[in-house]
């Protein structure tokens, strides 16, 4: 039985005699998610002709066809006129397909001692390696505008909390920056990934090398990479740059998460700390008065799809054997979706926290002088007291104020004396002495 024109317009087709079931053609193809590779594929195909043609592989009329017709292609992805068709299962044979459509029989010799496999490869590391540089802007903007915010809003106290229990006073300026730090630290994962990332693997063939000596130095060079892969086998099959990229998504994205619910609070009508622009709220279909915080409940509710992904792909990772294997089409999938989160997290954090309005005089009745507890413990410990012994000493005056139905700080210096004759000193003439909340 002779090949049908589908299957003969495949990249591997000549081996088989029988039609792909529609089905599996569906569920085969993944030219649906991975056409967004489409420039990077252009460019690393227009970088392997110079390559093939330095070894004499084609004539140099050849190589400017190729060249040149892949320029138009690439053309035509730019204006949106490029048409997919039937049989295009992937970017690779839908690229080469509109090659030989455009310039004819040289377009069969572009693939010449490459694969698919060392291919796709190439693809996703030089389109991940570009997109980290769009999520590195996003992530340092709003890094600055944290910092931006605890520079001109240092003055302004709120309570510091430890299990959602008001435990001592902080600086609002303090718990921007307690963020700030951590989404700095992202910033230098995503460099050090970025440095990861940047690893050529083209020139690896299937799985065995490329046998034709092409020159993978001059490769790299043409694409930008730093370096060549070490070895072909992981060449092809190495996903670690995507499974870091996941991680990498998935850490930031907690961190996010977190502020996120530390903002839905403060924004409650119980904390009143902040309010939200409007810009990023929404309100209810029911209930008039309602402004939710829909901009930071989505951050919080995308963090986990964030981890999922992560999580799902590591699974599809941990069993298989060595070299490539269809089940890493699955990379890409889960590659896109997570930046595309990415770039919608970043930006929305950012717009939401520089807009937001902070309220200095609800923070600052939310602080009470039970919570200089600690401070009263430091100041013994400062007048020779052993820690642990002032620790008893500090919470028998909490307790104390307990029972009294009163504030620590309206404890009477007799109260105080009565606990301990030594904890206040002759020279303390007033709790206040003892209990400032600009100075804890």
């Amino acid at each position: 039985m002779a090949s049908s024109s589908s299957e003969t317009s495949k990249l591997w087709g000549g081996r088989f005699t029988g039609a792909t079931d529609p089905i599996m053609e569906q569920f085969n193809a993944s030219i649906s998610y991975d056409r967004r590779l489409w420039k990077a594929d252009i460019l690393g195909s227009q970088a392997y002709v110079k390559a093939i043609h330095l070894v004499g592989l084609v004539s140099t009329e050849e190589k400017d066809a190729i060249h040149s017709g892949l320029g138009q292609v690439a053309a035509e992805w730019e204006s949106g006129e490029f048409v997919i068709k039937k049989g295009d299962e992937d970017i690779h044979t839908a690229n080469e397909r509109r090659l030989k459509e455009l310039i004819g029989a040289a377009a069969g010799k572009l693939h010449t001692g490459r694969s698919r496999n060392d291919q796709v490869a190439t693809d996703t590391r030089m389109w991940l390696r570009e997109e980290l540089k769009t999520l590195h802007t996003f992530l340092r903007a709003l890094i600055e505008v944290l910092v931006l915010r605890a520079e001109h809003e240092v003055d302004i106290l709120m309570p510091g909390y430890t299990h959602l229990q008001r435990a001592q006073p902080i600086r609002w300026s303090h718990w921007l920056m307690s963020y700030a730090w951590a989404l700095q630290r992202d910033l230098e994962r995503l460099d050090e990934l970025s440095t990861r990332v940047n690893v050529l693997p083209l020139g690896s063939g299937a799985l065995a090398g490329n046998p034709f000596n092409v020159d993978r130095e001059f490769l790299a060079q043409e694409l930008g990479f730093a370096k060549v892969s070490d070895n072909s086998l992981d060449g092809t099959s190495s996903r670690d740059y995507i499974a870091e990229f996941l991680f990498w998504a998935s850490m930031n994205a907690v961190h996010l998460s977190k502020l996120a619910e530390d903002l839905i609070l403060y924004c409650s009508k119980e904390f009143g700390y902040v309010t939200l622009s409007d810009a990023y709220s929404t309100g209810s279909s029911l209930m008039p008065q309602k402004k939710n915080a829909d901009s930071l409940e989505l951050i919080r509710g995308k963090a986990g799809r964030v981890f999922g992904q992560c999580a799902g792909f590591m699974m599809v990772l941990k069993g298989l054997p060595s070299t490539y294997n269809k089940d890493l089409q699955e990379d890409k999938e889960a590659m896109f979706e997570v930046y595309d989160t990415m770039t919608g997290i970043l930006q929305v954090a950012t717009g939401t926290i520089s807009t937001l309005t902070v309220h200095p005089e609800a923070c600052v009745a939310a602080l009470s002088s039970d919570m200089l507890a600690t401070d009263l413990a430091y100041y013994l410990v400062r007048k020779g007291v052993a820690f642990r012994e002032a620790h008893g000493l500090s919470g028998a005056a909490v307790a104390l104020a307990e029972q009294g139905k009163k504030s620590i700080s309206q404890l009477a210096l007799v109260e105080l004396k009565t606990i301990r004759c030594s904890l206040v000193p002759s020279a303390i003439k007033s709790q206040a002495q003892l209990f400032t909340l600009q100075c804890s």
